[in-house]
Order: structure tokens, then C-alpha cells, then sequence
């Protein structure tokens, strides 16, 4: 059964809308419907490509019709399978816009006069009541044809089980009263008296292996299998050859030796004589931020860099066309590239239908996969794309170009632009300065690093941790990684670097950075407690949590994660994810998201799911302009990417602006 249906224009304007229940219509009423979430995190976000939309038990299905700028909705229960919601939407759309054609027409042209500012508002009204006075009968017919025939439809498919089971106690019935005397039941005995010894067979080689396991265990009851020729009474012993000691040399080491080889904490390998540390191994002075008129210090936007040399080519071509005619073509096609090839398909004035865009869906498709977007999201945009591009009249070459690639970069645009902010020093310094009572102590801005082995956690932290002390932050680092072998130690050193480095022209940052850790095969969530407990008391501004590398498919390890954030509750939970992976991007994503939702609310604390908030996307300098993981990982869970890490140096993070990231999924 449904809940609602509805029929809007994309604007917000609802032309008919039904509710089949009270309930139904709560929901519909407040603002956390189902439908205003549909637009706020679907529609608005361009993920028109996904099948249905999913929000808090119900289940949201779409379609559209563009060339009058119309959405007709339906919504149900999750947990009921519909087969027929695909059908009434269909119908729906064809139906109304055969019935009602000159007054939405109508009104279309004079909602766009009232936006152009050619008419005010008061000036039109709109009776949809009057408009569409029989609309309700006709849907009503509609929903209980297709209702009746869903109905039926499971019926048949339910006849030809239950007349199969029936048969097939008939057949046994009848072999059993009266058996066969034909070769065939010789063959049915051997067949069967085959398959009882090898049922014995497996049955032998489990008694085996069992044995073979429970090796050195006491036996219970009198009789017990052996494994043939081995003597379980008394079980051998492997004897082993007891350990020699090492000798380096006829000679104890002297104490110069003993010097060139100390390669502690307290005397670095790279540091000189007396010591002291090359910093510029540390700092790349070309990829420093800059300074604003505040004094925040400001990490670089990653910029796309176009290839000037191909760029030169393409005018020298130019230069050398024949004709003036010929020259627009290549400079239109080639300003395009490989998607001008594939739009220029699409030639002449007509209404764009689906057979039209199917051909450019599948190059568009093809592109995006070449730039590293993952198959199920190249899916998604190019499906949401052909959706908005539907129905839709364009006319001539550089017009029907123009809106599919306009199209295309609308979508990308949408899906990039985060819906929550990504000033992450503005969040810090808000907490920091937020008012507290008198008899509350101040609590530092926690950060937890999570994702999977090998991506770059601890070296990302350190540069997020640079970042931080240069706009005059005290930032403490917990190693909660204490699984890998030298987690601990690796951290250790960049604290140690990191309080070399100057703030604001500072010789020194000691004081401003400091470790937190008590070494391996401890709680990592009471060792983040205990952290954020000592930051308070000793005026940390941030504390950065460092978190051992797991994958995504590990539950035990995600649930032990789940617990870490549960307990500590962090201000911002980032992912960090490699710029490398295509599919494999969502498949990560997608599990840390949901296990960290799912197992957070389960595991005490504050009782709150809690999901990923933001990304730190690592090797980007490694993928040039192939840059679909940032497109993937962003609509996946529609959070935006802080940074992005690209280099091996304090200096190398960056910013992400989505014109740049767009600019680089839509070259060639």
C-alpha cells in the first residue's frame, strides 16, 4: 500500500499531492517528510540517478518530466515490495500530461514570466483544485487496476509452486506403492549404495581430521579413532636445538662504534654533528600557504594545470584550417575533445528522447570511468544527466553541445558542493570560544583519523598537525594505533619534527605539540579517554587521534573502532582514503560509514550514531587530472573532502575547489 504521492514542479510548487493514511500525512506535513528530504539530499545534490531514495523507513521513488519541469513522487514502506510503483509512475506521467497539457503549459510560461520579472506575483493565480477537478477519480481507477493486477500476478506465481509440490508427492507416492521392475531400479540401488560409501568415506576423513586436531587431548568414553600408524598414546615430541648466541666479532664494540650506530630518538640520522636538524627536508618552501590580513595561516588550492603543449597544437591546427567553416567545426570539437565527439551526435532542433541520449550517455559513462569515477557512480551521473536532459528541446550543433555539457558540469557541480562547511579552524575556534559555566572544564577539539591499511593516516595527521601549530594552536597527538609495529615510534619522530618548525617566524614550536601515548597492546578507546582527559587538564586546544589501519570488512575491528568513537564521542570523524582507487573507494566508504553508524549506537557512550563527517584524500599528486575518487568518495556519502595530500612534506596538503575538480573530470 502506499503512503503518498505527489506531483510538483521543480520549483516547489505542489500541483496534487495524496496521502493514504493519518499517519502518511504527519509525516508529509512536517519537515523531516520523506519528499523534502528527497530534495534537499537527492535532488538538489544531483543524485537523480539512484534507483529509489531511503529515509527513515520509507522507501522514495521519482521520475520527471522536463520540458515542463515537473517530479511526480511516490513513497512506502521500506520493509513492502511494490512491484507496481514503477508501473503508476509511468502511467501517472503519461496520463496527466495527456489530460492537463494546455494548463500546465499555461502555467509554466506564466510561472517564468513571474521569475523574469515581467509580472508579479500577485498577478496570477492558480486554482489546482479547479485545474485538475477529476484528477482523483482517474488516479484512484489507476491505483486499483494496477493493484489488482499486482494481486493476480502473485497468485499465478504462487500456483505453479504449489502444483509442482503436488506433483512431486504424486510421483513419490506412486514409487513407493509400487516400485519398478526395470533396469532402472538395478541402477537406482547401485547409484544409492555408491552414495552411502561415500557418505562414509567423508564421514571416515572428519573422524580423521578431528583426531588430528584434538591431538594431546583427553579422550571421553572408552573407544576413540586413531589416525593409522601414528601412536595416540603417547604423541612424539619435535625436538629442538637450543638457541646459540650471536657473535658480531672477536671484539665488544668501542664507544665510537657504539655512537655510529645509535640511531635513537635522541640523536636523528639526519642531523648533524652537533645535532641539529636540516629543516628544509621537512618544509618545501614552494608549496607553503599563504597568510591572511587575520594572520590565519591558509593551506594552497589544488590547482588543475592544463597541458599547454596540446593546447598549442590544437591552435596551430586552427591556424592552418582550410575554410572559416571547417576551422569552426575543429575549434568547436576540439574545444569539447572526446565528449565534443560524442555530442555531436546529436545535431539539429528536435526534443531529446532517451534512444537520442543513450549513445552520448554510454562515451559520457566511459569518460568518467577513464578519470578513476567508480563504474556505479559513473552509472548514477550519467543516468541523473539523460533524466535532466529528457524531453528537452535543443536546436542546432553549438546549442545541443552547450546544454549536455552543461548538464554534465551542473551535475559534478552538485555532487561536489558540500552541504556542510569544510573551514574546519572556523569549527575549532567556535568550540574554543563558546561560553561554558563556571564549573565546567573546557574540553579540546578532538579529531580521530580512521580507514583502512597503508592509506596514510599517521603521515596525513602530522600535516594536518603542522597546519594547526602554524595558526598558534597546542596540539596533542594520541597514538591509538597500538597494533602495527611502530606506530608508536613513527609518531614520535614527528613530534619531535614538528616541534623544530617555526610559528610566525618562531625559531621553536616545542610546547605546542606533544605525544600521548602508552604503547602497544592496550585499549585504543581508553587511551583516546585518557588523551582528551589530559589535554583538557593541560590547555591542549586539539587533540588529532591516530587509529590503526583495518579493513573495511573487518567486523570485529570495526566494531572495536565503533567503540573508540562511541566512548570519546569526537568533534569530526575524517576518512582517510586514497586518490588511487575507483570502485574500490565506495566499496571502503560505504562499510566505514554504515558499520561506524551501526555498531557506534550499539556500543554505549552517548547513544548517537555517528558516520563519517568529512575525507582526507592521500596521494593526489600520483593521479594527475584522474581525479573521480574526490566525485566518488563525495557521493557516496555526501560529505565534503577537507584536504587532499600531495607530497612527502609538512607543507603538502591542499584544498579542493570543486570548479577545479570539475574542470579536471571534464578535460581531455
Amino acid at each position: 500500500m502506499l503512503d503518498h504521492c505527489s506531483i510538483s514542479h521543480k520549483g516547489g510548487i505542489v500541483l496534487w499531492s495524496r496521502s493514504f493514511t493519518p499517519e502518511a500525512s504527519r509525516v508529509a506535513a512536517s519537515s523531516a517528510s520523506p519528499v523534502n528530504s528527497l530534495v534537499r539530499e537527492a535532488l538538489i545534490e544531483g543524485r537523480t540517478g539512484d534507483e529509489k531514495y531511503e529515509k527513515d523507513g520509507y522507501a522514495v521513488k521519482w521520475t520527471f518530466v522536463n520540458d515542463l519541469e515537473l517530479i511526480f513522487v511516490v513513497a512506502y514502506q521500506r520493509i513492502l515490495q511494490l512491484t507496481y510503483v514503477d508501473d503508476l509512475l509511468a502511467a501517472l506521467k503519461t496520463l496527466f500530461v495527456k489530460l492537463f497539457e494546455p494548463f500546465l503549459a499555461t502555467f509554466l510560461a506564466s510561472l517564468h514570466a513571474v521569475n523574469n520579472g515581467k509580472v508579479t506575483d500577485g498577478a496570477i493565480s492558480w486554482n489546482f483544485a479547479k485545474a485538475f477537478d477529476n484528477w482523483d477519480n482517474i488516479f484512484d481507477k489507476l491505483l486499483s487496476g494496477l493493484e489488482g493486477k499486482a494481486a493476480q500476478d502473485r497468485k499465478v506465481r504462487a500456483q505453479p509452486i504449489q502444483y509442482q509440490s503436488l506433483e512431486a508427492h504424486a510421483q513419490l507416492d506412486d514409487a513407493s506403492s509400487a516400485p519398478s521392475d526395470t533396469g532402472d531400479h538395478t541402477v537406482d540401488e547401485e547409484q544409492i549404495a555408491r552414495n552411502v560409501q561415500a557418505l562414509k568415506n567423508r564421514l571416515r576423513g572428519k573422524g580423521v581430521r578431528t583426531v588430528r586436531r584434538g591431538v594431546g587431548r583427553a579422550d571421553s568414553g572408552s573407544g576413540r579413532d586413531s589416525v593409522p600408524g601414528s601412536d595416540s598414546e603417547a604423541p612424539t615430541k619435535r625436538k629442538t636445538k637450543a638457541k646459540t648466541q650471536r657473535k658480531w666479532g672477536n671484539e665488544a664494540p668501542t664507544t665510537e662504534e657504539m655512537e655510529s650506530l645509535d640511531f635513537s630518538y635522541e640523536k636523528p640520522s639526519d642531523a648533524d654533528a652537533n645535532g641539529r636538524m636540516d629543516l628544509t627536508t621537512l618544509v618545501d618552501q614552494t608549496s607553503l600557504g599563504t597568510r591572511t590580513q587575520d594572520g590565519m595561516y591558509e593551506v594552497k588550492d589544488w590547482e588543475f594545470a592544463s597541458k599547454s603543449e596540446e593546447d598549442d597544437v590544437i591552435s596551430q591546427a586552427l591556424k592552418s584550417s582550410a575554410t572559416a567553416k571547417n576551422s569552426q567545426a575543429v575549434e568547436s570539437s576540439s574545444g569539447l575533445g572526446a565528449l565534443g565527439s560524442l555530442f555531436a551526435r546529436l545535431t539539429g532542433s528536435k526534443v531529446l528522447t532517451e534512444s537520442d541520449l543513450k549513445p552520448v550517455l554510454e562515451g559520457m559513462k566511459q569518460h568518467l570511468m577513464k578519470k578513476n569515477v567508480a563504474k556505479e557512480i559513473a552509472d548514477k551521473v550519467c543516468e541523473g544527466v539523460g533524466e535532466s536532459l529528457v524531453g528537452k528541446k535543443v536546436g542546432g550543433f553549438q546549442t545541443t553541445n552547450a546544454a549536455v555539457r552543461q548538464a554534465l558540469s551542473t551535475s559534478l557541480t552538485r555532487i561536489l558542493t558540500p552541504k556542510t562547511s569544510t573551514d574546519l579552524l572556523l569549527s575549532i575556534r567556535t568550540k574554543l570560544s563558546s561560553p561554558l559555566p563556571s564549573s565546567q572544564q573546557r574540553t579540546p577539539y578532538s579529531i580521530t583519523f580512521v580507514g583502512v591499511n597503508g592509506v596514510g593516516k599517521s603521515t596525513n595527521l602530522s600535516k594536518v598537525c603542522f597546519w594547526l601549530i602554524q595558526n598558534g594552536l597546542r596540539v596533542l597527538i594520541a597514538a591509538c594505533d597500538t597494533f602495527r609495529s611502530g606506530a608508536v615510534e613513527q609518531l614520535r619522530v614527528h613530534v619531535r619534527n614538528l616541534s623544530m618548525l617555526g610559528v610566525n617566524g618562531a625559531t621553536d614550536s616545542k610546547g605546542r605539540v606533544e605525544l600521548y601515548e602508552k604503547g602497544y597492546g592496550k585499549d585504543a578507546a581508553g587511551i583516546a579517554k585518557e588523551a582528551i582527559a589530559y589535554g583538557r587538564d593541560n590547555d591542549f586546544d586539539v587533540v588529532l587521534i591516530d587509529t590503526a589501519g583495518r579493513m573495511q570488512d573487518n567486523e570485529p575491528l570495526m566494531r572495536a573502532l565503533a567503540k573508540l568513537v562511541a566512548t570519546n564521542n569526537p568533534d569530526k570523524i575524517i576518512f582517510v582514503g586514497e586518490a588511487l582507487v575507483g570502485n574500490e573507494a565506495v566499496d571502503q566508504l560505504t562499510k566505514f560509514d554504515r558499520a561506524l553508524r551501526d555498531f557506534s549506537s550499539a556500543s554505549g557512550g552517548s547513544g548517537k550514531e555517528r558516520g563519517i563527517d568529512g575525507m582526507l584524500v592521500t596521494k593526489w599528486d600520483t593521479v594527475d587530472d584522474k581525479v573521480g575518487a574526490a566525485l566518488s568518495m563525495t557521493y557516496v556519502t555526501g560529505q565534503p573532502i577537507i584536504f587532499v595530500g600531495c607530497g612527502q612534506t609538512y607543507t603538502d596538503l591542499r584544498q579542493l575547489r570543486v570548479s577545479n575538480v570539475v574542470q579536471a573530470i571534464l578535460s581531455d
